[in-house]
């Protein structure tokens, strides 16, 4: 092979057409029609939508926002029109159509006819102010349409409101600041600073705020912000898009044992991870130090994201360390994540409520606080719900114990889920009666969650690979 076999060619150039007060056109009917007029639903083009003599219903969305012409166009339509997209009919009118747009200065695109077209249109990433394409010439749309999707897991839905901002902002910025340099460096505080997680977060108002402090030189020295994320049960899968995004952006990583290295993998290499996991009997560092850890390492006005397992407010003591950071005077979000419960359910088949099963659904800890409330078993042993308990197998003879006593009957199905979503999972399910049994004959002894109810029954119906049955 040749060395210039391996030099890469540009065939084709995206360029940015404005299309505030243009005309768009769209021409045919059916579903390729559709998509195309779809594009520029949330533009401030002109669209109109030549139907022809379809009787194809008009799709309420598009019909809010284009104006739709049950004709064919003719010359006088193409006047003062950018962009034409035909999309069908015969041969010789598309080809005729064409060649009278092009006459008049507009643009074509055949659609599924790359080679017909004077441009191709590209797979899309919008964020408002933010547009991203992706195009292969035409040639492979399906690598275009893959490549965007994970895009869109890395571009902010939000970040549309810092470009908002920077264009509202560009004139002031330019009055005040005279130099190009200095301009740069206020507009990379700026973007990437505090006003960026108030953007992102929702507070445009606060972010304007927070920008314009800078500009007049008025900001609070940098201080940085802690983020509480739920890591979900251990697949990166199942991950939301926002926490994948925290991951990568922070500064230092505070986690938890049961955050699994898939999980972390997704962080930035040179992020500072400090691990403050606990076992069964083993706790190196106490909840009041990895609440003093947060607060310091924020202090130093880095990004901080205490990671932990699930979700940070079902268990996992968020709510405290949450109190303890705003207490300290430092800005804290918190990110939910899928809980054991949701993940686990989920991947045994167990639906947690079902009209004709349960109407309720009620989360339990199997440890509690010493000389604290107990759990409400009155509650949880009420018959058409479903009860769940998290750190449940130390405590299940006495969980079985106490849910028979207050009348919840030997025979409720029940379904354990042990060390759930990830790759060692197993499922085991049994009748209440035999609970504290199970435990002991399975030897189960990995996080698992306790499910007892008539839907536990689901799990027995899935055959999975790893499911065992007392």
């Amino acid at each position: 092979m040749k060395a210039q076999d391996w030099i890469c060619q540009m065939r084709v150039f995206p360029a940015s057409m404005p299309l505030d007060g243009r005309t768009v056109i769209v021409t045919g009917h059916g579903p390729m029609a559709q998509a195309k007029a779809r594009l520029f639903l949330t533009s401030p083009a002109r669209l109109k939508w030549f139907t022809g003599e379809a009787a194809d219903p008009v799709p309420a969305d598009i019909a809010q926002y284009a104006r739709v012409i049950d004709r064919e166009p003719i010359r006088s339509d193409l006047h003062g029109a950018m962009l034409l997209f035909i999309a069908g009919g015969e041969a010789a009118a598309i080809a005729q159509l064409a060649a009278t747009a092009r006459e008049l200065g507009v643009l074509v695109n055949i659609v599924d006819s790359p080679a017909a077209s004077d441009f191709q249109t590209p797979a899309i990433v919008d964020r408002d102010g933010i547009v991203i394409s992706i195009a292969s010439g035409g040639a492979a749309p399906v690598l275009s349409v893959d490549i965007r999707a994970a895009i869109e897991t890395l571009v902010p839905a939000r970040i549309g409101v810092l470009a908002d901002l920077a264009r509202e902002l560009r004139g002031t910025v330019k009055s005040v600041i005279k130099r190009f340099d200095d301009r740069r460096a206020f507009w990379e505080r700026a973007l990437r600073g505090k006003a960026r997680d108030l953007a992102l977060s929702g507070d445009k108002a606060g972010a304007r705020r927070e920008m314009l402090r800078t500009l007049n030189g008025t900001a609070e020295p940098a201080t940085g912000i802690v983020h509480l994320v739920g890591a979900g049960p251990g697949d990166p899968d199942l991950l939301t898009l926002k926490a994948a995004r925290l991951l990568r952006e922070a500064d230092v990583i505070v986690h938890d044992r049961l955050v699994s290295a898939g999980v972390l993998d997704l962080a930035r290499r040179d992020a500072i991870r400090i691990d403050v996991g606990k076992t069964k009997g083993h706790h190196p560092v106490p909840q009041d130090s990895i609440a003093d850890i947060l607060i310091e390492q924020a202090g130093k006005g880095l990004r901080v994201v205490r990671l932990k397992g699930g979700d940070p407010f079902i268990f996992g003591r968020g709510g405290e360390e949450l109190e303890a950071v705003r207490a300290a005077g430092i800005e804290v979000q918190v990110t939910p994540g899928i809980t054991a419960a949701m993940a686990c359910a989920a991947s045994a088949g167990i639906p947690l409520t079902h009209r004709d099963h349960a109407q309720s659904v009620t989360f339990a800890s199997g440890v509690v606080k010493q000389d604290g409330p107990d759990a409400d078993y009155r509650a949880l042993a009420a018959p058409n719900s479903t009860a769940v308990f998290y750190m449940g197998v130390d405590a299940a003879p006495e969980i079985e114990r106490k849910m028979l006593a207050h009348g919840r009957a030997p025979q409720t199905p029940i379904a354990l889920i042990e060390n759930g979503s990830s790759d060692a999972e197993r499922r085991f399910t049994a009748t209440l009666a035999d609970l504290a049994g199970l435990v002991v004959r399975e030897k189960i002894s990995g996080p698992t969650i306790i499910i007892i109810g008539e839907t536990a029954a689901f799990s027995a119906r899935l055959p999975q690979r790893q499911e065992q049955f007392a």
